[in-house]
């Protein structure tokens, strides 16, 4: 058991102080802000509204927790068309983390999400109308036409960030990848961008609800080009991007020196 005074037992409690007041506060704020938001954002048709309010949410989010982002490879973000951002998952942080370095594509990103989302209060609503996709893998009826949905958006020149793992890692080992989003990306003839983010699993810990404040990094790699490849080729574009993923992944933090 840690002693008073113990420098372990100080940083576990400034870390849960930092913590408390980063839940609290982003709470306040999404419920505060948020509902006034979607109202102004519905009856002025203006769903970036939304998308500005949800970047400030998450930067407030990750200062008040002392999460720090370093990121390379921005080169390789699609300004000029539309892509398919296929990042890891392992941790609650990696999506407010991505949504943070990929801010330059708002407010035409959209989001593949877990079905089940949608029922947060005020955060489903906004996902809503912002044209995020929800996508309900348990169920093909829904599944199917929702990766139509969205590959149709991607076609029309809608960014899309996706995490094919479907779910969390909770060994920080990539899990195999699901292939909706990829799918999606070989309809649209998109290219697919692979994202590591290192780190995200030592900000929140597996059971903790304690944010701890560390870096985290984030490595963009080359796309992987589509065009000319149809349908059948959805196994191989798995297998490509889960790869390059990994080694990204394998690559570890981002020194100082790297840009």
């Amino acid at each position: 058991m840690a002693r008073p005074g113990d420098p372990a037992a100080v940083r576990t409690a400034v870390a849960a102080a930092r913590s408390l007041a980063t839940y609290v506060a982003v709470s306040l704020y999404t419920l505060v802000l948020g509902p006034p938001c979607i109202l102004v954002a519905l009856a002025f048709r203006w769903p970036a509204l939304v998308y500005r309010v949800g970047l400030l949410g998450v930067r407030l989010g990750l200062a008040l927790s002392g999460i720090r982002v370093r990121s390379t490879g921005n080169r390789h973000i699609q300004h000029t068309r539309a892509a398919v951002y296929c990042v890891n998952h392992s941790s609650n942080v990696e999506p407010p983390v991505v949504f943070a370095v990929l801010r330059d594509l708002l407010p035409g990103l959209r989001i593949l999400y877990k079905a089940e989302l949608r029922k947060l209060p005020v955060l489903g609503r906004a996902f809503e109308i912002v044209g995020f996709v929800p996508l309900d893998r348990a169920n093909r009826e829904q599944s199917l036409p929702a990766i139509d949905r969205a590959a149709r958006m991607l076609t029309g020149g809608a960014p899309f960030l996706i995490f094919p793992e479907g779910t969390r890692s909770r060994t920080g080992d990539l899990l195999p990848f699901k292939k909706g989003g990829f799918v999606m990306a070989l309809k649209a003839k998109a290219p697919v961008v692979p994202i590591a983010v290192i780190g995200a699993r030592d900000a929140m810990r597996k059971g903790s609800p304690i944010i701890w404040p560390v870096t985290v990094s984030v490595r963009i790699g080359e796309p992987i080009e589509t065009a000319g490849l149809d349908i059948e080729a959805r196994d191989r574009l798995v297998a490509e991007a889960r790869r390059r993923v990994e080694e990204l992944l394998a690559q570890g933090g981002i020194t100082g020196s790297e840009k």
